[in-house]
This record gives C-alpha cells, structure tokens and sequence, in this order.
C-alpha cells in the first residue's frame, strides 16, 4: 500500500515538473517495471512528421443570385405594400423560370426611415420610409441563370436589386476524393526524400490527419441593377472555375 502511494506521489511530481518546464502532458508515458516507475519525457513528434497538399479544380453547377425588391414611399403602408406586390411578381417569375420553392430562402426584410438634416430647422427631417426585402435564389441548371436574371429583372421593374451572382458545387465530394488522394501522394514523396537524405528507412504512417477547405458560393458584386425591359440579348454568365484545396499530415515510422 505504501508503494503504491509512493507511486502517485511521485507521478504528481512528475506533472509538475513537466508543467514547470512547459512540456505537453502528452508526451509523458509512465510505466512501472517491477515495482519501479519509469518515465519516459518524449514528445509524441516522433518519425518522419510531413504535411501534403492536393489541388483540383472544378466548373461550378449551381449559380446562386441574391436578389430582392426595394421601395420607398411617404409611408411604411405605401412603401410597404409597394414591396410586397413587386416582390410577388418576382417569386412568380423565378417560379416560372423552373426555381423550386425550397431553392429560394429569404436573407433580408427591413423597414427603414428615410431622413435627413435640416440645417435650418436643426432637427431630421423624415423623407419617408424604405422596406427592402432580399432573397437567395439557386438556380440548378447553370445555363438558366441568365433567363433568370432577366426575368426577375422585368418582373420587378424599377424596384429590382440584384446584389450579386454566385458559383458553387453541388456535390463535391469526387473532387475532395482527387484533391485527397494528391494530397496523399504530395506528403509521401517528401517523406520518402527525407528518409533518404537522412539515411534511414521509411516505416509505415503511424498517424494521419486531414484539413479541406469548403469553397462558399464565390460572388461576384458586378451585377448591374436592371429596369423594366426585357434585354434584346440574354444576359450572359460565365461560372468560370471554382479550386477546391485539401491538406495532410502524415507521420511515417523510422525503421533503422
């Protein structure tokens, strides 16, 4: 019984130590060999620690418009009610153009006073009232987007915004497993080059970790805010291509 204290004893006395001296816990591996503890202080980063990246690119499927309506008038009913009548011609156009209803989410609904400083008076002067409501619209077939486009903008008239266009990748998941793959294959070589100029022999991993970035929708905030009027030419789109990055860090044994 009175070793068995004398081992959490010390223990304790080792943590200390290696908080004192700024070494990871994780690192200490204790181990009693006939009664006796035995401590071992080395870091985890043993073997060969090498990081691996895998590039791929791919042509977006999906255009994501954000897109609203926008009105102001004397009064929060007047402006209000404009609003709601331009943006019903809008949700009736982008039902039209074959956007399902679950593709559509509002982003935006405000109603705002509109004034200004009267410098005369010394005191805000109210011009009226502005209700904005904005929505994100994903249009699955990307050769659509511009009939879209110019739909919503005839159906909205004057009051139509169109904020910005954005490109994304429905699925993604055949090019992370490229991307993964490249990334793999990136940290094995360095691996196997610092194994030979070290002189010694390159073990199997012994740990793996993965790090991806999720590309968002990429927009692009040149949209021209459209008027009534159909546009004797569609406008165009182009998605362009979109890089999706992957990163590894594998640890590799040394053999001898």
């Amino acid at each position: 019984m009175k070793k068995i204290w004398l081992v959490a004893i010390g223990v304790a006395l080792i943590l200390a130590v290696v908080g004192v001296s700024g070494c990871s816990p994780e690192g200490v591996k204790l181990s009693t060999d006939n009664g006796e503890l035995k401590v071992n202080l080395n870091s985890q980063q043993e073997g060969i620690w090498v990081s691996g990246n895998g590039k791929v690119y791919a042509v977006p499927d999906v255009v994501i418009l954000r897109l609203g309506i926008e009105a102001q008038e004397a009064t929060v009913a007047e402006a209000q009610d404009q609003a709601a009548e331009a943006m019903e011609q809008v949700m009736a156009a982008l039902d039209s153009e074959g956007v399902a209803e679950k593709d559509i989410q509002t982003q935006q609904f405000s109603i705002r006073r509109i004034t200004r400083w009267d410098n005369g008076k010394e005191q805000e002067i109210v011009l009226g009232y502005r209700v904005t409501n904005m929505v994100t619209a994903k249009i699955r077939d990307i050769e659509k987007a511009g009939a879209v486009i110019d739909a919503v903008a005839l159906a909205g008239g004057d009051l139509t915004r169109i904020d910005s266009i954005g490109f994304t990748i429905d699925d993604p998941t055949e090019y992370y497993a490229e991307a993964r793959e490249k990334a793999v294959a990136d940290a094995e070589a360095k691996a196997k080059q610092l194994a030979e100029v070290a002189g010694v022999k390159l073990g199997k991993p012994t740990y793996i970790s993965e790090s991806s970035y999720v590309p968002g929708p990429i927009y692009r905030q040149d949209m021209i805010e459209k008027a009534a009027g159909a546009p004797a030419v569609e406008t165009p789109i182009s998605p362009g291509e979109m890089e999706i990055t992957l990163n590894v860090q594998l640890a590799y044994a040394i053999l001898g």
